[in-house]
């Protein structure tokens, strides 16, 4: 019953917020856990972005990932078209470690290289991006792992540089970080039989005001994915995988005020495949946009591509 109540719990903190997403967590005996990557106002880098939910074939690891997300914009408030080129570029360090049978910690620190092309010259920031912590409760875990329930609750440490002349820009979120505390919770459901697997994730994240006054909206992501096993040996295992994947960003606020063309969403299309071999796991996935309007239609999302390897410990 304590289990049923801290579901409902959880369901009802997304509901209640659903004005505004990775990868959340599940574990498996083939396809083990998923993993949640926070992304920013408008899907861009202040705070890592997100690649969507992740799975992965080593239930305890750590790994190195690195994505990129392409997105157009317009060049100024005075062109119709858009025609900057932004791209968004992560690399980073993840791991996820057990602490009990139903509880596990899971963290990321990101390496961050982005670049925005406009009529005057490439503009370019790099560096360390802010990192993440989140605890993982399994709620649920049925006879034979065909149906698992968890939920996490984490938080985004403000170690990425946050520059107040980036705001003023169309894109407000062409950061390194956001410079707030921000708090995430995660709710992901998993279904398994035989080679299939469905995976149902939502997550959402509470953002903070920063030193500077400005308030980065809060963000509501969902997925939905299947995943079909075509191999498996005694020591190598490849799956496929597709799925959607959307994002839901609140407006942005400075001194309280909200800052107009900040809030949007977007609908990916995403498929991938990921393979282990003993220890170790390689999986990728492209995410195409179905759909998006996102700062009121100034900024277009392209495309999205990731790729990760870790080492099961």
């Amino acid at each position: 019953m304590k289990k049923i109540f801290l579901a409902l719990g959880l369901a009802g903190c997304f509901c209640s917020q659903a004005r505004e997403i990775h990868d959340s967590l599940f574990i498996t005996k083939e396809i083990t856990p998923m993993f949640f990557d926070d992304c920013d106002a408008c899907g861009c880098a202040a705070g890592n972005g997100s690649s969507g939910f992740e799975s992965l074939l080593n239930p305890q690891f750590i790994g190195v990932k690195y994505f990129a997300q392409h997105y157009r914009a317009k060049e100024n408030l005075f062109v119709r078209d858009l025609t900057q080129d932004q791209y968004f570029n992560t690399v980073q360090l993840w791991g996820k470690i057990p602490v009990t049978k139903n509880v596990s910690v899971y963290a990321n620190i990101p390496f961050q290289f982005h670049t925005k092309k406009t009529l005057q010259g490439d503009i370019r920031i790099e560096g360390i991006g802010d990192a993440n912590v989140m605890g993982i409760y399994q709620i649920i875990d049925s006879k034979g792992s065909s149906h698992q329930l968890n939920g996490g609750f984490g938080v985004k440490i403000p170690i990425g540089k946050f520059d107040e002349k980036g705001i003023t820009g169309v894109n407000p979120s062409f950061q390194l970080g956001t410079g707030s505390w921000d708090y995430q919770m995660v709710l992901n459901y998993k279904f398994q039989k035989d080679k299939l697997a469905v995976l149902l994730n939502t997550d959402y994240t509470l953002k903070t005001e920063n030193k500077k006054h400005y308030r980065f909206g809060n963000q509501w992501n969902y997925a939905a994915a299947g995943f079909y096993r075509f191999w498996k040996n005694e020591n190598s295992i490849l799956s496929g995988k597709f799925g959607m994947q959307g994002e839901v960003y609140n407006w942005n606020r400075q001194f309280g005020e909200v800052m107009p063309k900040t809030a949007g969403s977007a609908l990916y299309g995403k498929l991938g495949f990921e393979a282990s071999y003993k220890r170790f796991s390689l999986g990728s996935e492209v995410m195409l946009p179905a759909y998006t309007n996102l700062a009121g239609g100034d900024i277009e999302a392209r495309s999205r591509f990731s790729i990760f390897v870790n080492f099961g410990i």
